[in-house]
């Protein structure tokens, strides 16, 4: 097994993170961009290789509407030959009773290259609720697509709470839409009732999904749940929360509010590879979410004997 090396912050000025390695061996990044207004990819064969590489912007926000605000944590995703990219998107920057306008809405481009082509607009993904939501993932298992996002329920006090949904295609949910995490614990309330960014990694008979908590300042961190592969994923009773969390600011290492992740591969296969943003500092002048300073990290992530993921502590900066 190959040491893994990088140094980071791998890319700066990028949050909410995604990584992802193709069959055709290339990596793909894309992140929330600092002006919120666009959607950009690199790839490179190598994750080091991603901080220099060359960035093609894919998608600019519209002039009004609901695609022409905040466009927040764009993620890409490769389903049935064509690539995917969910993103969450907004009519205006200003909040309602603390609330942002958000919706999920999903891009579609079937050239074998997604920074060649064309993405298409599918739409927004339409959830029960005309609400608040943003950050969804997808994955496969047992041959059934799901969807897992984040959401404001009208009759739920706080922010967003986690839900998952079977799909009828890459951007139409079918089915029942489960929520499977509230904020409950005293780490996911901190500044904001904050469940969100959820990623999917199944490993050693499980499936982890990682979830970040609380505002977005040093206090953001994160979480995971737990279910066993053969369970029902709908059913609210299958997923276990980690009453801690896991993953968190470390002044030692100078790394503040680490999360928003998503997860990807080492070169040469053999570890996972832990993708997050975290700030240098703690002092923030004004609000968090229009510092630009968090920037995407990455870091191997060990496994402990019992088959469970073990986050660590984030690195301090080689740069």
């Amino acid at each position: 097994m190959a040491e893994f090396k990088v140094n980071n912050p791998l890319i700066e000025q990028r949050a909410d993170p995604w990584i992802y390695k193709h069959t055709d061996g290339f990596y793909y990044f894309t992140g929330s961009v600092p002006a919120y207004d666009r959607i950009e990819l690199r790839r490179s064969e190598t994750i080091q290789g991603l901080t220099n590489a060359e960035t093609k912007t894919v998608w600019v926000k519209h002039e009004s509407g609901k695609m022409s605000a905040n466009i927040w944590a764009p993620e890409i995703h490769f389903i049935d030959g064509k690539w995917y990219i969910y993103f969450a998107a907004a009519r205006t920057s200003e909040t309602k009773d603390g609330l942002f306008d958000h919706r999920m809405f999903v891009l579609e481009n079937s050239s074998e290259n997604p920074l060649e082509g064309e993405f298409i607009e599918k739409g927004q993904i339409i959830t029960k609720w005309e609400s608040f939501a943003l950050d969804a993932t997808s994955f496969e298992h047992n041959g059934v697509r799901y969807l897992v996002w984040a959401q404001k329920d009208p009759e739920i006090f706080g922010n967003s709470n986690l839900y998952i949904s079977e799909m009828e295609n890459p951007w139409t949910l079918k089915g029942e839409q489960v929520c499977i995490t509230t904020p409950e614990y005293d780490w996911e309330k901190i500044g904001f009732l904050v469940n969100e960014g959820a990623a999917v990694l199944k490993r050693n008979g499980k499936i982890f999904i990682s979830f970040s908590a609380s505002a977005t300042d040093f206090n953001y961190c994160m979480g995971y749940l737990t279910a066993d592969e053969n369970s029902n994923l709908l059913d609210p009773a299958s997923w276990h929360k980690t009453p801690e969390p896991v993953f968190v600011t470390n002044e030692e290492t100078g790394q503040y509010g680490p999360g928003h992740n998503s997860f990807t591969v080492s070169e040469d296969g053999s570890q996972d590879i832990l993708v997050y943003h975290a700030r240098n500092y703690k002092e923030i002048e004004g609000d968090p979410l229009y510092d630009p300073n968090r920037h995407t990290r990455v870091q191997v992530l060990e496994w402990n004997e019992d088959g469970t993921p073990n986050f660590g502590i984030p690195v301090p900066d080689s740069k």
